[in-house]
């Protein structure tokens, strides 16, 4: 199997990582020079052009900032769609919007082509050691086609059914981190205004109902006052808009999600559009002059789990 990566950011470059260091036949495609040529020293083929990387492949997997940037890679002069044919697949891997996933996928199965979306979740610590969770939104026969790609970048796979599912979920779960990242900010503000030991604070919260998976890991960085987890307030603003875009074609009359967009619309107004997610804490911060940081917590998040090949995680249904 040849497979062609487009995009290596921040999430990108590591899960294109993860396949070249399980073996696979890869060629890269990105902006930045200077990340094509480490992965060329590191083993991985260089393309010119989308076009030229899809000729070339037999899986071609994007991985981009936006779905105006998606649309562009594909559909441009010298897009991924000039170059595919017959009995290629494409691996959307992008947060975007599922109406998009399902018109650009439309385009590929024209040509006889496939498509697949299977964005992740579990942060950028996660997918640098293959060990994050990938939701895949496709046929059955092209999940298990590309299962050995996708087993070798994360760990636990979920099959969540047709094209765009999988798009679908996985702004619902950044939807839910990003209000459990405000909740958290929130609650250790207000903590530190009562005079409590802040590093007792997260151990409480950690052992009880009130704990999450981003307080035992953002927690840790906001706390340590890097507040880097490798996202930033436009992504956050990116992803939550797309989720209330969804509500809306749904007609879900939604209170807290707009709330949600106004408060990382505020944060990134005032701190910048590249400054890393959990800074949103520093509005909490400017406005108290309080200063939310405890000793002995890691600057940056690191995976401790050791590199294990993916397994699909099976829903049972009764």
């Amino acid at each position: 199997m040849k497979v062609g990566f487009i995009g290596l950011g921040n999430v990108g470059a590591k899960l294109a990582g993860s396949i070249l260091r399980n073996g696979f036949d890869l060629t890269v495609r990105d902006l930045d020079s200077s990340t094509m040529e480490d992965f060329s020293r590191a083993g991985a083929a260089l393309a010119e052009s989308p076009q030229e990387l899809a000729e070339s492949c037999d899986v071609i997997i994007t991985c981009l900032p936006s779905p105006a940037v998606s649309a562009s890679v594909m559909e441009d002069e010298n897009g991924i769609l000039a170059g595919l044919s017959e009995g290629k697949v494409w691996v959307e891997m992008s947060t975007t919007d599922e109406q998009e996933v399902l018109r650009l996928g439309k385009r590929v199965q024209a040509i006889g082509g496939f498509a697949a979306d299977c964005p992740v979740s579990g942060g950028c610590h996660r997918a640098s050691t293959g060990n994050i969770a990938i939701f895949a939104g496709c046929d059955r026969d092209v999940f298990d086609r590309i299962f050995p790609l996708l087993s070798a970048m994360g760990r636990q796979l979920l099959h969540t059914g047709q094209l765009g599912s999988a798009s679908i979920l996985k702004v619902v779960t950044n939807y839910l981190a990003t209000a459990n990242l405000v909740s958290i900010c929130e609650a250790l503000a207000t903590t530190k205004a009562t005079g409590l030991d802040l590093t007792t604070a997260y151990e409480a919260i950690r052992i009880s109902s009130g704990n999450s998976f981003v307080h035992e890991t953002e927690g840790q960085v906001i706390l340590n006052g890097s507040r880097d987890i490798n996202f930033t307030m436009d992504l956050v603003l990116k992803d939550i808009s797309l989720f209330q875009e969804v509500a809306d074609r749904g007609q879900v009359p939604l209170e807290l999600s707009p709330l949600l967009i106004n408060i990382f619309q505020d944060a990134q107004d005032r701190y910048g559009s590249r400054e890393w997610s959990p800074n949103v804490i520093r509005r909490l911060e400017d406005a108290t002059g309080l200063v939310i940081q405890a000793p002995g917590f890691p600057p940056e998040m690191l995976d401790g789990e050791p590199e294990v090949p993916g397994k699909e995680i099976v829903v049972i249904r009764n």
